[in-house]
């Protein structure tokens, strides 16, 4: 967890005023002023409306309490998302619909520089790189947009960020050094270009925040003084900032996720950072050696599928509460209160303007606690589960004069929709809710399910509500003094999520039922609800007064007034249809790697001469610099080539080497294999970077055949090669070598002449990140249109052959997929594991590399790979898909029966359009 934190001269620093607000550029008030012009804190009120690109000029500022827009405050309630890691910019949009439906009203987004630049100078901000379609996207969804350039971000990215070609540059990155800061000036300026033409202060976007790379002060004023002279006058924020920022890293589950966010609110953090909403998959050779594996984040709340997990209720209940509860944007430290048991911690909050109070109560042992609480001047028993937390209120206004006197449940939302006032109350399964609520006049409540009791006493109405899984209780509140009716909904985490409150020009809606709602706009009388059924599910929709028919998904739905004045549909929406995916067959195989062989032609390879480098890696004494990124040669495998002269005794080889995670190296000397070796954490020589050195002693037979070979020809030259997965830069030592670091030799001192190749030139559609320097990858193999007619044909039964074979394997197979148009589903590729299957395999589809499998686990967990709608063909067009398996010449050269698996599907869903996947260029 992380409360970040930013000094009064840093603020200072950020704006040149007072602490009260970041003046930059004139848009931004340098005072939290209230609307009466008086000097003091803003009271609280109604939130700012939901932004978007409406061609208005907008004010930001911040006190010590909240962000303040356009003179009202708001509480941020921002998920993090990384557009990179889901390469299909139409999903873009499905996601972002999904974390507003949940209560998100920011995303908070890094970019990765490495993605977008291959080479000094050059920048692509085209196809799934689009940073400006992202930020229209983000306005259309009406989600705020916190920004987080870098050029270093973290993120388990390969080097933090950083663009491999960086690693071998003068200058040391996060630094005032004049060559980086060359650099790293021109990447913000390219990113500061689109930027600014989305900030929410000109009203052309969304853009609300900036957050700035500067682990230093000096950086930090540098950094201010550029992003203003590149039109950027929204609001700075540093790694350090005070009540701007509070980031809870990963949470292992809806209990822990409960516990960290509250203890947030608890400590009076406004602006609130959920890492991450969206995990997503780092593709190709996207990931740091801190997360190697392709899935990014597996306790995300929602999934790198794109589906909801078990962690999201507390998440969503949390930022609809702030959404739609002013009362929590401006509190103070209360006077302290105290559980009656101990192991029950409280801290106690209190609204100065609206009399609200707020009790966030953490229990961190390992048993549920049941206590009494004082609250609003009455001890109240509550019960908090263990390792869990709860957050109580009091004062609560519910509209038409009723408050909120206590509750044993937490409060999700309250509004006001029409003549109704509406408040949701949360709690875990299997709890009783109990409700006190403060009626100035007698009340008429009327049970509208049968699990709710309520009993009035001296001005107090007391609901008892049994909490069932999955289900919504409701209760109506009228009195003979106010014609607004109150509708008491209390849900446990299932049902909650099944609860959908919407902002609209005319008034707000909440809509109950479906698995997700997109979009709401009111034509007329009519209420147009777009949205996801997964399952049959009831629709209820409270809406604006005058609205008398409903359509979903642009159907028309038949629907009446129910008791809780809501329209409730008379049939229930339709669930999502049974889909069936085909099993994948016709397989076609190929072996490759010529590169081992010692006639093969090398003569158009880098010669591997250099005497010095820029990495901190030290060259070894008398030997020339082996390090891929030297040569140019940044992501994926690399091989060498070294012709030995004078080779006759040879007896043994030693491979220093040096990698990410996962790292491996295979070689052979004049066609024959000398071993393969494997980089293991044992091996760790640094956080993210591994060292080992590969010793290999050479059979008699090859030791007789180099004897032979040098008696026929004295001056005949042995070639070694060697194949190195090189795999990740560390993000916080980006410069540490990956390659070959050096050779030795006993027996013999041969005279070396190395040659390198690694990936080709960067794949101008799919980026730099794609391919590395496998041989098929060099030829296009995975691409789709690569004419395979030639390749062995493999049946699934037979799929892998028995055969060993240090090296590498291609296959590859087409499939089609039928989807109906109004279906999203979730597609995954599913590769079994298993201690006889230790290879490595490459995933391409349709061109696009998915990641690295790694199939060493003995416990034969198979691994699930996600393919992104957009890149994955679903509606009736063929798809390509292509493993490269590199085995160790003992276990079994590829995986058995590799099957695609449905994720998920729900009925609606957004447009999709197909990622651009250029196959091979026909000869």
């Amino acid at each position: 967890m992380e409360l970040s934190r930013l000094s009064r001269r840093a603020f200072s620093a950020l704006a040149g005023t007072t602490v009260l607000g970041l003046a930059l550029g004139g848009s931004v008030s340098s005072q939290a002023l209230p609307r009466s012009g008086v000097r003091g804190p803003v009271p609280t009120g109604p939130p700012p409306g939901p932004p978007g690109a409406d061609g208005v000029r907008h004010r930001i500022a911040l006190d010590r309490y909240s962000l303040l827009i356009d003179g009202r405050r708001l509480a941020l309630w921002s998920g993090e998302m990384h557009p990179f890691r889901l390469p299909s910019p139409s999903l873009w949009r499905d996601v972002l619909q999904k974390m507003r439906a949940y209560g998100y009203n920011a995303v908070s987004v890094r970019l990765a520089w490495n993605q977008h630049s291959p080479a000094p100078g050059e920048y692509d901000f085209s196809g799934v790189r689009d940073l400006d379609l992202f930020l229209r996207t983000a306005a259309e969804t009406r989600m705020y947009v916190v920004l987080r350039p870098g050029p270093y971000i973290g993120a388990d990215v390969d080097a933090g960020g950083l663009p491999g070609w960086l690693t071998a540059t003068e200058g040391t990155a996060r630094t005032l050094d004049p060559a980086y800061m060359r650099h790293a000036d021109e990447w913000l300026s390219r990113v500061n270009a689109v930027a600014a033409r989305h900030q929410y202060t000109h009203g052309t976007g969304t853009v609300l925040l900036y957050q700035v790379d500067a682990p230093q002060r000096a950086r930090l004023t540098r950094l201010h003084d550029k992003l203003r002279a590149d039109g950027i006058d929204v609001p700075l924020l540093h790694a350090d900032t005070p009540v701007a920022w509070g980031e809870a890293e990963r949470t292992r589950d809806a209990a822990e996720a409960r516990r960290v966010h509250l203890d947030h609110l608890a400590h009076g953090v406004t602006l609130h950072n959920v890492h991450t909403a969206f995990g997503g998959t780092s593709w190709g050779w996207l990931s740091a050696p801190s997360a190697p594996t392709p899935t990014y984040d597996p306790t995300a709340a929602i999934d790198e599928a794109r589906r909801p997990t078990d962690k999201l209720a507390p998440l969503h209940q949390l930022g609809q509460l702030l959404r739609h509860v002013p009362d929590f944007t401006r509190l103070d430290e209360a006077p302290r209160v105290r559980a009656s048991d101990a192991r029950i911690q409280v801290r106690h909050l209190a609204n100065p303007d609206t009399g609200t109070h707020a009790y966030v109560a953490r229990n961190d042992s390992a048993t549920d606690v049941t206590s009494t609480l004082p609250m609003g001047g009455t001890d109240v028993e509550v019960t908090v589960p263990a390792r869990d937390a709860k957050l109580f209120a009091t004062g609560l206004h519910l509209g038409a004069g009723r408050k909120l006197a206590y509750a044993t449940v937490q409060p999700m939302m309250s509004l006001s929709v029409g003549r109704l006032d509406i408040a949701a109350f949360v709690g875990r399964a299997g709890e009783s809710a109990h409700l006190v609520l403060d009626c100035p006049h007698e009340p008429w409540p009327t049970r509208l399910d049968e699990e709710a009791a309520w009993a009035y006493d001296h001005g107090k109405l007391h609901i008892t509500v049994p909490l069932g899984e999955d289900r919504v209780t409701r209760l109506r509140v009228r009195s003979g003094e106010s014609d607004r009716t109150l509708i008491l909904l209390v849900a446990d985490d299932a049902a909650s999520l099944r609860l959908w409150p919407y902002e609209t020009p005319s008034g707000r809606v909440l809509v109950h039922g479906p698995a997700l709602l997109r979009d709401v706009a009111l034509d007329g009388a009519t209420i147009r609800l777009t949205g996801d059924t997964v399952e049959e599910r009831g629709l209820e929709v409270w809406a604006p007064r005058g609205i008398t028919h409903v359509t979903w998904n642009g159907e028309p739905v038949e629907a009446s007034v129910g008791r809780a004045q809501s329209l409730m549909a008379v049939w229930p929406l339709p669930g999502v249809p049974e889909l069936v995916l085909p099993a994948l067959d016709g397989w076609r195989r190929r072996t490759e790697n010529p590169e081992s062989g010692p006639g093969y032609d090398d003569s158009g390879w880098t010669v591997a001469d250099r005497r010095t480098s820029h990495s901190t890696t030290p060259v070894p004494d008398g030997q020339p610099v082996l390090f891929a990124d030297d040569y140019g040669f940044h992501y994926g495998d690399a091989w060498y080539r070294g012709r030995l002269t004078g080779a006759a005794g040879l007896e043994s080889v030693s491979l220093a080497y040096s990698t990410g995670a996962r790292g491996m190296l295979m070689a052979w000397l004049d066609g024959e294999p000398l071993g393969t070796h494997r980089m293991g954490r044992g091996d760790d020589g640094g956080e993210g970077t591994w060292t080992a050195t590969a010793a290999f002693r050479l059979p008699e037979e090859l030791r007789t055949a180099l004897r032979e070979k040098h008696r026929e020809n004295p001056d005949a030259a042995a070639v070694l090669s060697v194949l190195v997965r090189r795999t990740q830069h560390d993000q916080d030592a980006y410069k540490a070598a990956r390659g070959l670091t050096s050779a030795a030799f006993e027996g013999a001192s041969p005279r070396v002449e190395w040659r390198i190749q690694g990936a080709a030139a960067p794949d101008p559609v799919r980026g730099p990140l794609n391919n590395g320097g496998l041989y098929g990858e060099r030829w296009g193999w995975h691409l789709p249109g690569y004419d395979d007619g030639g390749w062995e044909s493999v049946s699934p039964a037979s799929f892998p052959r028995e055969e060993r074979r240090q090296g590498v394997t291609w296959y590859r197979t087409t499939f089609r997929l039928d989807v109906p148009p109004d279906v999203d589903a979730s597609v995954g590729l599913v590769l079994d594991g298993g201690p006889d299957r230790d290879y490595r395999a490459q995933v391409f589809l349709n061109g696009w590399n998915m990641g690295e499998y790694v199939g060493n686990d003995p416990t034969g967990t198979p691994h699930t790979f996600v393919l992104p709608n957009g890149i994955l063909r679903t509606r009736a067009a063929a798809n390509t898909l292509a493993l490269a398996v590199l085995a160790d010449g003992e276990a079994v050269s590829g995986p058995v029966a590799p099957r695609l698996e449905l994720l998920g599907s729900a009925a609606g869903g957004v447009p999709v359009k197909h990622v651009a996947s250029p196959g091979r260029r026909r000869d």
